[in-house]
């Protein structure tokens, strides 16, 4: 089941009486066992009917007879247990996953890993039960996952904005969410969000920002690359110094690897790079005016930069410093 479904089947009053919400992905699972929480309870009988226990306080006997308790004046109880893979010998929970309660809709909050399949813990909950995977969405499908999640919420959104704010708010799910969420907050339902309206509600200029540093250096654009140092510069915990040489070296990677490429269709380049097919003209235009020999120097110095911003082999330099000295050196 997906969480759409889960969530879908929870309001129209479908339980299960006992999920395991597992896997690589925290925000999915909070996103589940937040709402059960929430709404799957009547507000007048969770003082009595609602438990919320972490893993590492388990002990899984008493455990299984709070779940075989009867509710107290309410169809059924609500059990959370949040990080269950802190449970110890969770495995034996497997003698009421077997039998489990119908009285009780007990949800385990299995984050960062996956359960034994092969146990009869695990099967016991597929079998009488829900069990749902909470998979890690890739990099390079954050875009289309906060697309997704805005067209939700009533809300358009171009594909170059989307990538601003993947490559400034990484792939935490809850920090781009949290982020998101405020934006939504000024602007009217079914309004299309631009990067104007990003830049003004959180904060990432949509002129001065890594893929304006990246189109800069691509066609070696000394005074636009310069300007952007500079805000860079007054800005740095906007743009912290390692987060800036990450996402370069990411880019001439790629920049590298499109040399190599056979069939140079923007499609083709975009599935063999995994990027955008609107940004291959980018990837286009810094291979003309970076050979492999100049790339392999370029990646040199990034590695060179990481280190330095991280402290290695630098004494007094600053972060911004740091920078202007590295994109002086690519472009020279």
């Amino acid at each position: 089941m997906t969480t759409q479904e889960i969530i879908g089947n929870i309001k129209k009053k479908i339980y299960h009486p006992i999920y395991l919400l597992h896997g690589a992905e925290p925000f999915f699972i909070d996103q589940i066992s937040d709402y059960i929480e929430d709404n799957a309870q009547e507000e007048e009988f969770k003082a009595f009917n609602q438990t919320v226990v972490y893993g590492k306080d388990v002990d899984i006997s008493n455990l299984i007879s709070i779940a075989r308790q009867f509710p107290m004046g309410a169809p059924f109880q609500v059990i959370i247990v949040k990080e269950a893979q802190d449970i110890k010998k969770i495995e034996e929970l497997e003698r009421y996953a077997e039998k489990p309660a119908n009285s009780t809709i007990l949800v385990l909050c299995y984050k960062h890993k996956k359960p034994d399949k092969r146990t009869r813990f695990y099967k016991f909950i597929a079998k009488n039960g829900v069990v749902f995977e909470a998979k890690k969405v890739y990099d390079n499908k954050i875009p289309a996952w906060i697309t997704q999640y805005l067209k939700e919420r009533g809300h358009e959104i171009n594909i170059k904005s989307t990538h601003l704010l993947n490559e400034y708010l990484g792939n935490d799910l809850s920090k781009i969410t949290n982020e998101l969420d405020k934006l939504l907050i000024n602007i009217p339902k079914g309004e299309k969000i631009t990067e104007e309206d990003i830049e003004k509600n959180i904060g990432i200029s949509k002129d001065y920002n890594i893929f304006e540093l990246q189109d800069a250096l691509a066609r070696k654009d000394v005074l636009k690359a310069n300007r952007i140092i500079n805000y860079f510069k007054s800005n740095p915990k906007e743009n912290p110094p390692v987060k800036t040489v990450t996402i370069l070296y990411s880019f001439f990677i790629k920049v590298f690897q499109y040399h190599f490429v056979t069939d140079k269709a923007d499609n083709s380049v975009a599935a063999k790079l995994g990027v955008a097919p609107f940004t291959v003209r980018n990837f286009r235009t810094t291979a003309g005016n970076y050979s492999t020999k100049k790339l392999s120097t370029v990646m040199a110095l990034l590695l060179e930069y990481d280190l330095k911003a991280k402290g290695v082999n630098n004494i007094s330099t600053d972060g911004g410093e740091l920078i202007r000295e590295l994109v002086y050196k690519i472009l020279h």
